[in-house]
């Protein structure tokens, strides 16, 4: 089943984030060449494409598990929670219509 991951950044977490980025992006990686990831992407702090220092509010990833405990373990082991770059994070089942 597909599962919404939502991360939500802390207050002044961008230095945090970007020295997480990298460990971060392999785990989705790691999904994406199972064939299990649907998208992934941080929300801009401001609206724009590049939000510089403004940095981000959070992370959005929609992706495929075995069950809704597997989706939050794989959730809660992700650098930016260890960084202390999420100040929490949800996860919701998610049923795939369109595309």
């Amino acid at each position: 089943m597909w599962y919404v991951i939502e991360g939500y950044d802390g207050a002044q977490v961008l230095e945090r984030r970007m020295a997480a980025r990298e460990q971060h992006l392999q785990r989705l990686v790691a999904l994406r060449d199972a064939g299990r990831l649907l998208l992934a992407g941080p929300c801009p702090a401001i609206d724009a494409e590049d939000p510089g220092p403004a940095g981000f509010s959070g992370s959005l990833v929609v992706a495929e598990f075995g069950s809704l405990e597997e989706a939050r373990a794989w959730a809660e082991a992700d650098p930016y929670v260890e960084a202390g770059v999420y100040e929490r994070v949800e996860v919701r089942p998610f049923r795939r219509v369109l595309p």
